[in-house]
């Protein structure tokens, strides 16, 4: 599981560099999400755009993410492909997270939170 980070001033975008979340992965990807999450600032975004892919296991990995996050952390979505996004509608964690468009607006809006 390869994933990418870029930190900004309050932010820190993690992209996913893999076009499936699934159980082979699903370990692998949780393990560096917390690594990312602890040592990183209060907003985490998730850049989905090359996830085209997500099964049970993929979900429950993105959820434990969000579960694993310091108490004063944000752990925000983007670009998720069209079958990711009914994954997360389809099972109303599109309720639980902040989904953005795109990494692009998520971190305007971050900036302009600031």
């Amino acid at each position: 599981m390869k994933l990418n980070h870029k930190d900004f001033d309050n932010a820190r975008l993690v992209t996913i560099c893999e076009n499936r979340i699934d159980a082979v992965c699903a370990i692998q990807f949780k393990d560096e999400m917390r690594t990312l999450t602890d040592a990183g600032p209060s907003r985490v975004v998730l850049d989905m755009s090359q996830v085209e892919f997500l099964d049970s296991s993929g979900l429950g990995a993105v959820v434990a993410a969000l579960k694993a996050k310091k108490a004063e952390q944000t752990l925000e979505l983007a670009s998720l492909q069209p079958a990711v996004q009914k994954v997360f509608h389809l099972t109303r964690m599109d309720t639980v997270f902040a989904i953005h468009d795109d990494a692009t607006s998520a971190m305007a809006s971050i900036a302009d939170a600031s």
